[in-house]
């Protein structure tokens, strides 16, 4: 059985990307507001960032839609931004170090206007995320990382490349949205350039008030995930210190669901394609990082979106803000690599089944009393999920839906690993996560053989 053709490695090109930026435009509605409250799963401290997300869209025959582009995507914000103009205001931390949203004069969220003399082409592979392409999406000289108070909240950058195609970079205050109610907005927003006219559907919600913490708060599960772990491994020095390089692979949807059988084969567990791919690369990442000692107990991280868990009341249709549970699973280095695939797997699965209605109030509960202030890297390592949105079909401008979306650049966060969509209507995924050099090879050849041997 030939690994190579469930499991590909992705290369990487090198570059040096030049762009010019051309012009930079505040925009916002002219209304002000009162502030607006944020709910504590929209400030707790892992979704204090600005999420960034890079499109790349294809030349299309027409020649007219070159000069077009920056117009119509910035008129279409501007009418985009009246029905959501809390993207337009502020957070500001208030003394409890709870954050809000406000609204004041010379505020707005900012377009950029750039062109390179590069081409689509010149960027190497545009299914596989760089992080060369960081000037393809704005930041300020100096940034703090994490930083969102007093920050723009939607930074938006076009990007012209020579050959007609060109590229958005977005980046967006994970504190209003998760990633589905970004996809919301931001379909709006493509909607709208398409017809020339403000399109919403379905209407923008706030109503973060439902997430109100309970009087008296009730904290009724242990929250892994928030607490403080000393870090007692050579784990984290390693990934913050060390020379990292960051991986990809595609992954066949025929070894997803190999995975998932191996999982499966004492035929005590059923699980999903996720729980088994997820303990899969947690124990080639352990393995391969060579994490020490065997005593110490990590931790599995990733988010859960708790959406269809509301019941009382529901969520109105077009509430945009986060419902997101983060879901922890806890083991020794040991148990991990001298274990099974089937008994992580029995881990992952727990920890996801865990997230309900109940839990999502007790994590509001706990944040509320707790208010923990840092990203906690003791053990861990981090999954994201984006092959579950619809980022293809959500942003279409006019000129076709992109060829890719998803990020680029993950050694900031090299504790994070990303599952993506391998495209447009694939079956496969993407998998993107951050090794030190020494570790790159052997995660590669355990990703791939590993679970077949």
């Amino acid at each position: 059985m030939a690994a190579a053709r469930f499991v590909q490695e992705l290369h990487i090109k090198d570059m040096d990307i030049h762009i010019t930026i051309e012009a930079i435009h505040t925009i916002a509605p002219q209304v002000h507001f009162a502030p607006h409250y944020l709910s504590n799963l929209d400030d707790m401290v892992g979704v204090r960032v600005l999420t960034p997300t890079i499109y790349f869209y294809r030349p299309e025959e027409s020649e007219s839609q070159g000069d077009s582009i920056f117009r119509v995507m910035k008129e279409a914000l501007v009418k985009v931004l009246v029905p959501y103009y809390p993207f337009a205001g502020r957070i500001r931390e208030l003394e409890n170090g709870k954050l809000e949203v406000f609204f004041d004069s010379n505020q707005g969220i900012l377009f950029i206007e750039a062109n390179s003399d590069a081409t689509l082409p010149d960027l190497g592979d545009l299914s596989v995320p760089n992080p060369a392409w960081r000037k393809l999406i704005h930041s300020f000289p100096d940034e703090e990382p994490y930083k969102v108070v007093n920050m723009p909240l939607v930074i938006a950058q076009v990007t012209k490349f020579k050959c007609g195609g060109f590229s958005l970079g977005l980046r967006l205050c994970h504190c209003l949205c998760d990633g589905l109610g970004a996809m919301q907005f931001l379909s709006a927003w493509a909607e709208t350039a398409k017809s020339k006219a403000l399109v919403v559907d379905p209407e923008p919600c706030w109503d973060r008030e439902i997430f109100l913490p309970r009087n008296p708060p009730r904290i009724e599960f242990e929250h892994n995930e928030f607490k403080s772990l000393e870090e007692g491994s050579n784990l984290t020095k390693c990934l913050w210190e060390g020379k990292l390089v960051q991986k990809c692979y595609k992954i066949s949807r025929d070894y997803q669901v190999l995975l998932k059988l191996l999982a499966q084969a004492n035929g005590e567990l059923c699980c999903t394609s996720f729980d088994a791919m997820a303990a899969h690369v947690w124990r080639c990442w352990v393995r391969a990082m060579k994490v020490e000692p065997l005593d110490y107990e990590l931790r599995l991280t990733f988010s859960v979106n708790a959406r269809g868990k509301i019941k009382d009341p529901p969520l109105r249709n077009g509430f945009y803000g986060n419902v997101l549970c983060v879901a922890c699973t806890t083991t020794t280095v040991n148990r991990l690599v001298h274990g099974s695939l089937s008994e992580t797997a029995r881990l992952v699965h727990e920890a996801r089944s865990r997230i309900s209605e109940e839990y999502l109030r007790s994590t509001i509960d706990y944040i509320d009393i707790h208010r923990p202030k840092r990203l906690e890297f003791g053990g861990k390592l981090s999954i994201t999920q984006w092959n579950r949105f619809p980022m293809y079909e959500s942003a279409d401008f006019g000129w076709g839906e992109p060829v890719y979306v998803g990020p680029m650049d993950l050694t900031p966060t090299p504790q994070m690993c990303v599952f993506l969509p391998e495209g447009r209507d694939k079956e496969g995924m993407m998998l993107c996560i951050c090794l030190t050099e020494s570790a790159a090879h052997s995660f590669g050849t355990m990703l791939m053989e590993h679970a077949i041997q």
